[in-house]
């Protein structure tokens, strides 16, 4: 048995460890280094010849071990200890006063009271979440679709700006961290100069770059990546009970603590009490946006103290005390070459635009959707126009108008036409819509649509089933109805271009894994329309399977706060169709579909409400879920059962009842306080 290091040996260890992390530091994150490379190099390798002496004796935030471990064959999904929430936009100076206006009302703030605000850059990356565990970093996650992410660990730590080890004597218990993983300008250009110069497929932009360098399933590849990264947020947070700066009491002071763990933060921030200030402070930001080393698509504007960002809750999967401001999308100019007519699985027919390759935004585009024939019209677009391009919201590409003073005289007017594109049969115009649509059962294009909005991934989230698969499974006829997918053999696939046994074996595996999702999955990848996943999630929570959800009648679902007449009676149109029906029937024969879930515990539990009146901030439906979630339950109508009354302005008899019964009236603000005391 080989001899068991000494202490001074581990001690000589643990010294190289802290003197090349503090230089990691001083290089990576403050751009200032400490000591020569030929210095740094023989210290790296003085550690290296130690451990391989003792490898048991290695530090698990040693410096060697950012890179280390075989390459995965996928990732594990890791569950965030608090939702990583998305954020509401404002689009102009004037929805940022509207919103500064909602947020004083909600948190009970009189006009010309301080509050204290703090905005930072909007980093135009990919969001990470970093668990430490008393000071030591054990897990990185992707946000994923906010509850769940990838763990991506060990490509984190290929990260030489990320401190493996938190610098500080006294960390927490437990922390979740936030933060972006981006690319620098520069270093995009050369990553697509290597890719260009090694034969190798180009990335869009620095977002998609850094995406993909972190999603690598080699970190041998991620670590050749120059990804860097900065930290803002926080998640969940288990301090030792001794430490008072945690939670912290202001964001401001957060990101104070986040630079002294030795975690990057960026200097460019504004912390205020004046609106006027954020205003000029997002101007400024705007003004220098392009001399950035890095791509940003906004600044974003908090709360500062977090008993503000407390008391002002949420809508929906937001916080009411953030949003970001977005800056207007850049535009470019480009030319019309043809107009296409796409089918959607609805069967609305769309025209899109196809365009000369043009970039915006740091993004290559080549197709535009159009809509409608009215917005068509109205922009007066046509086929060899140049016309001005923008993103939405730095997103989704849209023409802005055509440039009708370089008209030559040979464009062509475009006219949706009367009868499908892929199908042939005449398509419907419905009154008082712009849409026009193609009604035949038997139209392929209206059935590849729906195979892929079921199988993407906020649906039943079929990895590997993308457009040229199903292309090819509908072509050959493998696939002719959802439950088909279902039916699909190994030897299906591998007798189709572009299988082998084991891309055909992943893609069996990925449509078995679908049959367990959750009910609001399935009822969102049905493809119902004016159906989204915000729907499909209240229509799961009311009626919990899809028997009771089918035979309910219209004016049933109207009862359900959030659902109108159009919703209600396309819902009750779908399951009424035959086919619909059959369809839906022989998929649940193989689904094992997970009914949501109620909370159990809270300050809510067993307490019934009843709501009534317009709230201030709330709709219906966000405050049903809101107290459904911790444990509550909402009622139609005020009883001697009923524990709570809910009322906003111009409530009606509920709240009378309420008041002859003898049962507790609340407001918004009492309700959020309640269910603050079920989290505490």
């Amino acid at each position: 048995m080989p001899a068991q290091p000494s202490l001074s040996f581990i001690r000589k260890i643990q010294s190289l460890v802290q003197i090349l992390q503090s230089h990691d530091y001083a290089y990576y994150v403050l751009d200032a280094p400490t000591i020569s490379d030929a210095e740094y190099d023989r210290l790296f390798r003085e550690l290296q010849d130690l451990e391989r002496e003792h490898p048991e004796a290695i530090q698990p935030d040693s410096p060697t071990q950012r890179v280390s471990g075989k390459p995965l064959d996928e990732f594990e999904k890791s569950k965030h200890g608090v939702p990583m929430l998305s954020l509401g936009n404002a689009m102009s100076i004037d929805e940022l006063r509207d919103f500064e206006a909602r947020v004083r009302k909600v948190i009970d703030a009189p006009t010309g009271a301080d509050i204290p605000w703090f905005a930072e850059l909007k980093f135009d990356g990919l969001s990470i979440n970093l668990t430490y565990e008393n000071g030591l970093l054990v897990r990185a996650a992707t946000r994923g679709d906010g509850e769940i992410g990838e763990d991506v660990t060990l490509n984190i730590k290929t990260i030489k700006t990320i401190p493996l080890r938190l610098n500080t004597t006294q960390p927490p218990r437990r922390i979740e961290i936030r933060g972006e993983v981006i690319l620098f300008k520069k270093d995009f250009e050369a990553l697509n100069r290597h890719q260009k110069e090694s034969g190798q497929k180009e990335f869009a932009n620095p977002r998609n770059a850094a995406a993909g360098s972190l999603r690598q399933l080699d970190p041998s590849i991620t670590a050749t990546r120059p990804l860097r990264a900065f930290f803002y947020g926080m998640g969940a947070c288990d301090p030792h009970a001794e430490d008072k700066t945690l939670p912290p009491q202001s964001l401001s002071r957060y990101r104070e603590t986040l630079r002294s763990w030795g975690l990057p933060t960026f200097d460019q921030i504004c912390k205020t009490t004046h609106l006027s200030d954020l205003e000029k402070f997002i101007a400024q930001v705007e003004s220098v946006r392009d001399d950035l080393p890095f791509e940003i698509d906004g600044v974003v504007v908090k709360l500062d103290r977090l008993a503000d960002l407390d008391r002002a809750g949420f809508v929906a999967r937001a916080p009411r005390g953030m949003i970001a401001y977005k800056f207007a999308p850049k535009k470019s100019v480009t030319l019309v070459e043809d107009i296409i007519v796409q089918v959607g699985r609805t069967g609305t027919l769309t025209p899109v635009a196809l365009v000369t390759p043009v970039f915006v935004s740091g993004v290559q585009v080549r197709r535009i959707t159009l809509h409608n024939q009215s917005e068509i019209d109205r922009k007066d677009v046509r086929i060899g126009d140049h016309v001005v391009v923008q993103r939405a919201g730095d997103v989704i590409p849209e023409i802005v108008e055509s440039l009708k003073e370089r008209r030559r005289g040979d464009e062509r007017r475009f006219q949706i036409p009367d009868h499908c594109p892929v199908c042939e049969s005449l398509v419907e115009r419905i009154e008082n819509e712009v849409a026009v649509r193609c009604v035949a059962r038997n139209c392929s294009a209206k059935f590849r649509e729906r195979l892929r909005h079921y199988a993407m991934k906020d649906a039943m989230n079929i990895d590997g089933l993308g457009e040229k698969i199903i292309d090819q499974l509908v072509d050959e006829g493998i696939v002719q109805h959802l439950p088909d997918l279902y039916k699909i053999e190994k030897q299906d696939l591998i007798s189709l271009e572009g299988f082998a046994d084991k891309s055909a074996s992943n893609l069996v595996q990925a449509i078995e894994d679908s049959k367990q999702r959750d009910l609001y999955r399935f009822i969102f990848g049905l493809g119902i329309r004016h159906v989204g996943e915000a729907t499909a999630k209240l229509l799961a929570q009311v009626y919990g399977s899809i028997p009771r959800l089918a035979q309910a009648l219209p004016e049933s679902l109207t009862a359900v706060d959030g659902i109108g007449p159009e919703v209600a009676k396309s819902i009750h149109a779908f399951f009424n169709d035959e086919q619909h029906a059959a369809e839906t029937l022989d998929l649940l024969q193989v689904l094992s579909l997970k009914a949501p879930k109620i909370t159990e515990g809270g300050a809510l539990k067993g307490k019934i409400f009843v709501l009534t009146g317009t709230l201030p901030t709330l709709s219906r439906g966000d405050a049903q879920a809101l107290i459904e979630a911790h444990g509550g339950k909402v009622s139609g109508s005020v009883s001697k059962k009923t524990d709570y009354v809910l009322a906003g302005e111009e409530a009606g008899s509920k709240l009378e009842k309420a008041k002859q019964l003898g049962i507790s009236v609340i407001d918004e603000a009492q309700l959020f306080q309640l269910t603050r005391q079920a989290s505490s």
